[in-house]
């Protein structure tokens, strides 16, 4: 499963998985507590949150961490962890 998460609002997620055609869901983390837990954010004085991935196994738990991604090449480096 994939999911993003962004601190925009449920209505501007829709529109800009609508607009890009994302075959995944956009979740919204509008109190940035999210964000602030997985360490993409500091604070909720943040403006945005830093785009990190993650790469959670069956038990839950963070199994890779992709502090820095390039959208270009971060599917590849993705699959190849699942690999």
């Amino acid at each position: 499963m994939v999911l993003g998460i962004s601190f925009d609002s449920p209505d501007d997620n829709r529109a800009f998985q609508e607009k890009f055609s994302f075959p995944y869901d956009l979740l919204s983390d509008e109190d940035k507590s999210v964000g602030i837990a997985y360490g993409a954010a500091a604070d909720a004085d943040a403006g945005y949150p830093a785009r990190i991935s993650y790469l959670i196994d069956p038990e839950g738990k963070i199994a890779v961490a992709y502090e820095t991604v390039v959208p270009a090449e971060h599917p590849d480096q993705v699959l190849a962890d699942l690999g």
